[in-house]
């Protein structure tokens, strides 16, 4: 959870004191109590009380998101839902009437945005079971927010991050650079390098037409498909922003870049997206683009996030399996690795 030079163990203490302090804020049933599920870039919770009522609380991470960046996050959940575009989760007004509280802690530097989710039911697929259903149905379910994308009209001062080659990429990237992270040394560096310049080129060619370039989820992974009798639900639109439609894609395989079962994933994915929107082969063609897009996005964010157990786990060899999947991609296209590359 970066932003904070805190110890991550010190800092979750003032957030755990912070999400049950704060339950207030909302009409809950008395006896309602927040327990750490997830950290990542934000905190979230699950509240339970007596009587069965669960909800999730969204503690964020600071510097990450302004007020109307959240505001606008859930503008588009609600149009969506509205639109029966996709299902997805709704959010409690506080007792102020206001969707986005705002809570302060001793101990924590700065206050902290906080949002209520309902409480989907649901099981997440088995990403060790059979995933081709799964990835049909994604597949199907990203053509149909991105629709919704294109012909939505955005309410004004619509405020959300971009994931282009510049986020990734540029002077300022929103993960961090991913020269500084774990286990980037001379062997695989020039490689990575290479991988860079072919994806900014190819990207800059492949250009951003309102038919390929829009708001996106933009963690569109099985982790964030709840299903159950009564359907599928997209959650957490924490990162949706403005980026390719096929980036949707590439989160999908989030981590699991070298499966070997991604060729056919894709192969499920295009099927189920074509049986919502037209897919051209030239759209086709620049998935496994994004998919190494995605992945030095990730090498960046596990450095920049690395004093959280999960970026710690996948570290190791994170950056050498990118570059033995940034080479094959490299070889695929015809493009010579600098000489005396490994």
């Amino acid at each position: 959870m970066a932003g904070s030079d805190m110890p991550l163990e010190e800092l979750l203490e003032h957030l755990n004191r912070l999400a049950n302090d704060s339950l207030s804020l909302w009409d809950l049933p008395e006896g309602a109590r927040a327990r750490l599920i997830n950290v990542s870039e934000n905190a979230t919770y699950l509240v339970e009380a007596p009587g069965g009522f669960r909800a999730i609380l969204r503690i964020h991470r600071e510097n990450y998101h302004t007020r109307r960046a959240i505001e606008c996050e859930l503008e588009w959940i609600a149009a969506l839902d509205e639109a029966r575009a996709v299902v997805t989760p709704g959010h409690y007004l506080g007792r102020d009437g206001q969707a986005i509280q705002v809570g302060r802690a001793p101990g924590l530097e700065a206050a902290r945005f906080m949002v209520l989710f309902h409480f989907v039911e649901g099981t997440q697929p088995d990403e060790e079971g059979d995933l081709f259903a799964p990835f049909e149905e994604l597949g199907s379910i990203a053509a149909q927010t991105h629709l919704h994308s294109i012909g939505w009209v955005r309410p004004a001062g619509f405020e959300r991050l971009t994931w282009d080659a510049e986020a990734v990429f540029g002077d300022n990237p929103t993960w961090g650079d991913w020269r500084a992270a774990p286990e980037v040394d001379d062997r695989v560096r020039p490689t990575l390098e290479q991988l860079e310049t072919t994806v900014r080129q190819r990207l800059a060619t492949y250009g951003k037409g309102p038919g390929r370039y829009g708001l996106i989820h933009a963690d569109m992974r099985l982790t964030n498909l709840l299903t159950d009798r009564n359907g599928t639900r997209l959650i957490d639109f924490d990162d949706c922003g403005f980026g390719w439609f096929m980036y949707d894609f590439a989160a999908a395989v989030s981590f699991m870049e070298d499966d070997p079962r991604v060729p056919d994933l894709k192969e499920a994915w295009v099927r189920g997206y074509r049986k919502v929107r037209p897919l051209s082969p030239e759209d086709e063609a620049e998935i496994d683009t994004f998919v190494m897009l995605r992945r030095m996005a990730l090498l960046a964010w596990i450095g920049s996030h690395i004093e959280a157990p999960e970026p710690q786990a996948l570290a190791p060899g994170f950056a050498a399996t990118t570059a033995r999947l940034g080479a094959a991609y490299l070889d695929r296209l015809g493009v010579a690795l600098p000489a005396g590359t490994v």
